[in-house]
């Protein structure tokens, strides 16, 4: 028996599985479901990151509260990925005044790093250990989202990261095989062997790893923070002086100083995450904000402005008029990238020049049925003048974070009594005089983690609560923007529901020099997953790019992490949804 389009099944063959008809129930759409909430959504790096950050929402903190305690964890359970040490560029979307923020959890060079000083020293190399340690970004980026925009104090937010540290947790098979490959480099650094090695070999999955320097600082800036009299704000301002200011600070410096670098404890002292309007372009009715200038977010934006108005849906999903558009929009976004975006504070180029109409439609112009050449814009017009983890929250109240803490355990030692490396993040700069990337005193490095926070407006056509609103972050090098670029696309384009989207075949496309220290070059070259179709591999090839296959689902194309919030269909309250990339540890929790 076939059932036609739209008819309905014979009640007489009964239910209970009497009268199925094969087709009748559509296949899954993803190999996870889209899961769905009318509380909050949270999607984490690792299991256990996203159940601190579900803990906190169900204890009645907001996205920003299970956000920082969610990253505070990930420093943790996913140190392999992510140092308290590192960096943390942060999006808040507040329901306060409906406005997106960027904290730049980004640290500075130190005041004695000038490029002849940094050049005298090493030459054209930039080794690992302390030349390119930069001032740590993240304990501020936290405190700052925490101070601005959430409602918990430090300790409580970091309580549970503290008992992660302090107590252990098993290694699960990826973080443990993780340790091993990075590994490799604790020959040169008995501090990190010590923490990660205890046993003198590499750890084996279920074994617990402990961190106790780690759940000491915490603590101490937890210590801090309650010992404080004032009120919250002082009492956080007392957390981020007892990290940046003292004992601390002055071990840090002394430390990177002792291996080479180039900071001081005044670098410390000076340093604070800005916290500033995040800005944004339209793509397809919605205002997509991003970390910018200091981070590749700006690639993102760019791309996603050049192709505003496309027809990418023309022949449907991982065609070539959807892959080979979006392939050249970012090709042309990262050539930008390499001529103009650097430190907005140092001389970088402007966002709005670099996303305004008439930089976008010069851009524009360039596309074509042929692969691009390698820095494509160079002959335009100027301006007038690795690996990572990722937290999404999102809360009924129309709170959204988005965070891509970085800054992996093979990028330096761990300092002794403290439990953390010093962010290597300088690698991301350029030795280079008259780059816009270039390292100076006091300058941040343009870093690879971004983060993306979109909002498209109510009925009234205006942006708010109750429009709709979506966070994204994703890990992976130079591949971040990239994904999160496809990831965009696939839900605004192709309609796709957030799990769905995150496991849709990727690419990544290499026309332009790594954005890691020496940053070597690669020409044409496109990576994709072999899900995509063989005829469309074949087409991207004749139009001029070089294709390699990657196998499906490849850890290196990234791990895009999505939370959407959207008015509920009876016009009461919002349904929150969530999609956990299936390529690395990523997991989704709604309620």
């Amino acid at each position: 028996m076939t059932i036609a389009q739209g008819q309905e099944p014979d009640a007489d063959r009964g239910g209970m599985g009497g009268g199925l008809v094969p087709g009748l129930f559509p296949a899954p759409e993803s190999m996870r479901p889209t899961l769905m909430g009318d509380r909050w959504a949270v999607v984490g790096g690792h299991p256990l990151v996203s159940q601190v950050a579900a803990e906190v929402l169900a204890a009645g903190g907001n996205a920003v509260d299970a956000g920082v305690a969610a990253g505070l964890a990930s420093n943790v359970v996913q140190v392999d990925m992510a140092s308290f040490g590192g960096i943390a560029p942060i999006l808040v979307r507040s329901a306060r005044d409906g406005r997106v923020h960027s904290v730049a959890g980004v640290g500075r060079w130190g005041a004695s790093a000038t490029l002849e000083a940094v050049r005298d020293r090493y030459g054209d190399s930039l080794p690992l250990g302390g030349a390119p340690c930069i001032v740590p970004g993240a304990p501020a980026a936290w405190i700052a989202a925490l101070r601005n925009f959430g409602t918990w104090s430090f300790a409580d937010a970091a309580a549970p990261a503290i008992e992660l540290a302090e107590s252990g947790f098993p290694l699960d098979h990826r973080t443990a095989d993780n340790l091993r490959v990075m590994g490799a480099g604790f020959s040169q650094w008995a501090s990190s062997r010590s923490v990660y090695w205890p046993q003198g070999r590499p750890p084996l999955p279920g074994e617990r790893l402990r961190q106790p320097d780690l759940a000491a600082l915490l603590r101490l800036l937890g210590d801090a923070e309650s010992a404080a009299a004032g009120g919250r704000d002082a009492g956080l301002a007392a957390a981020y002086e007892a990290f940046y200011r003292g004992p601390v600070a002055e071990r840090i410096a002394s430390f990177v100083t002792e291996h080479g670098g180039f900071l001081d404890a005044q670098d410390l002292a000076r340093y604070q995450a800005e916290v500033a309007p995040a800005p944004s372009v339209r793509f397809a009715g919605w205002d997509v904000a991003v970390t910018s200038g200091w981070s590749q977010g700006t690639v993102v934006a760019q791309a996603l402005a050049i192709l505003d108005g496309a027809d990418l849906a023309r022949d449907g999903y991982g065609s070539f008029a959807h892959l080979h558009p979006l392939v050249e929009a970012l090709k042309l976004a990262f050539s930008d990238r390499e001529l103009y975006l650097g430190d907005p504070d140092a001389g970088g180029a402007s966002f709005d020049w670099l996303t305004g109409a008439e930089r976008i439609e010069q851009l524009r112009a360039l596309l074509g049925d042929s692969a691009l050449p390698y820095a494509p814009s160079a002959g335009l017009a100027g301006p007038r003048l690795g690996s990572t983890t990722a937290v999404v929250v999102a809360d009924a109240d129309g709170n959204l974070f988005s965070t891509s803490p970085s800054d992996t355990l093979d990028g330096g030692p761990i300092i002794d009594g403290l439990g953390i490396l010093c962010s290597p993040r300088g690698v991301q700069s350029r030795l280079v005089a008259g780059h816009p990337n270039v390292v100076a005193p006091g300058k941040r490095p343009c870093v690879t983690p971004a983060a993306v926070i979109a909002e498209r407006g109510g009925p009234d056509g205006s942006n708010g609560s109750d429009g709709e609103l979506l966070a994204l972050a994703c890990p992976g090098g130079d591949v971040i923007v990239q994904a999160l670029a496809q990831v965009f696309v696939n839900l605004e384009v192709f309609g796709m529901r957030p799990q769905e989207a995150v496991e849709a075949a990727r690419f990544a496309a290499f026309n332009f020099p790594s954005g890691f220290h020496p940053h070597p070059s690669a020409e044409g070259l496109l990576l994709v997953e072999d899900r995509i179709d063989a005829s469309v591999r074949s087409a991207l090839a004749a139009a001029g790019h070089e294709v390699q296959v990657w196998p499906g689902f490849e850890f290196d194309a990234g791990s895009v992490q999505v939370v959407r919030s959207e008015p509920a269909p009876d016009g009461t309250g919002r349904v929150l949804t969530a999609g956990a990339d299936p390529r690395r540890s990523a997991y989704a929790i709604t309620r």
